[in-house]
């Protein structure tokens, strides 16, 4: 399974240009969406859910082998696609007052799935799944956020879906609830294509076999994560300074991050060369990749993925 995307776009009656030409190849597994609030991962997300329409462009769902333009149309082919799809949105409301179980069952029969047997078999195999089977009879208004995050996501597998696209899932979660939800992702993304969307650099590292990142609408880089920061070897340089020296630094070099340690500043440089013997060398991360994207800084192109982009 793949989903094709290519030369997406999208202009709000406002002039806000939320996706700019927006092409991407996604396989199978899990593939992280990077960038800054209102970057346009929402917009894209929502586009590829069939909630909205863009201007212009094409996205594709299907067999690799079959070739571009192969597969179900996602923008026009909307009800197929829909039957195949699992989509958690940044924030989506639940019935406070009605049990786990309960409201699972009924999103069941939404769905499709009206015998008994199999409607019961079906919704206690994803309760067990989402490590809820023991608050199956709460009400889902003492959930908490990591609760109501896998209950989504139990919700969105009713229809055993081949492309499931999640939206700013761990925002606001306590790093507990953060790990399992994470590790619940990242069994779905065996069998599946996984869209994570998200603003949290560590949610990509920990997860993602490929990645973009996206700002202003535009796709800024298409890589493997580990290809990417390998390509910035070299290119980072790190430095502790006092923090009222921080505006004479961005001044003079190209101040990617900067962070409080222990009272002062370290400062993360972009540089070819090692900019003066204040600095040292540090292996990039992701975090490295992101900033380095979104400041529009040079990457070196060898091992990384460049979108294709349609004619």
């Amino acid at each position: 399974m793949h989903l094709t995307i290519r030369n997406l776009s999208k202009t709000y009656p406002n002039g806000v240009h939320a996706l700019r030409n927006v092409s991407l190849s996604i396989p199978q597994g899990m593939f992280g969406l990077l960038g800054p609030n209102g970057a346009g991962k929402s917009t894209l997300m929502r586009t590829l859910a069939t909630l909205q329409e863009p201007d212009s462009g094409s996205v594709f769902l299907g067999d690799p082998e079959g070739g571009p333009g192969q597969g179900l149309d996602v923008l026009r082919q909307k009800e197929e696609v829909r039957r195949t799809l699992g989509y958690l949105p940044q924030e989506f409301g639940v019935y406070p007052k009605v049990s786990a179980y309960d409201l699972l069952d009924h999103f069941a029969v939404l769905k499709g799935i009206t015998r008994r047997g199999e409607r019961k078999d079906t919704v206690e195999a994803l309760l067990q799944q989402t490590n809820l089977w023991e608050a199956r009879n709460k009400h889902l208004g003492g959930f908490s956020g990591g609760m109501r995050q896998r209950f989504g996501i139990a919700v969105a597998l009713l229809a055993r879906p081949q492309l499931i696209i999640v939206d700013e899932p761990t925002a606001g979660l306590d790093p507990a609830e953060r790990v399992r939800f994470l590790n619940l992702l990242s069994e779905l993304g065996e069998n599946a294509i996984v869209i994570l969307s998200t603003h949290i650099v560590e949610d990509v590292a920990e997860l993602c076999s490929r990645m973009a990142i996206i700002n202003r609408g535009e796709i800024l880089l298409e890589a493997e994560p580990l290809a990417a920061m390998q390509a910035l070897r070299g290119r980072i340089w790190r430095t502790m300074i006092d923090r009222a020296d921080l505006s004479d630094y961005q001044r003079d070099y190209r101040v990617i991050s900067s962070r409080l340690l222990a009272g002062r500043t370290v400062i993360h440089v972009y540089s070819e060369n090692a900019p003066d013997p204040r600095f040292e060398a540090v292996e990039p991360d992701l975090e490295d990749v992101y900033f380095t994207a979104i400041e529009g800084l040079p990457f070196p192109q060898a091992e990384l993925v460049v979108p294709e982009v349609a004619g």
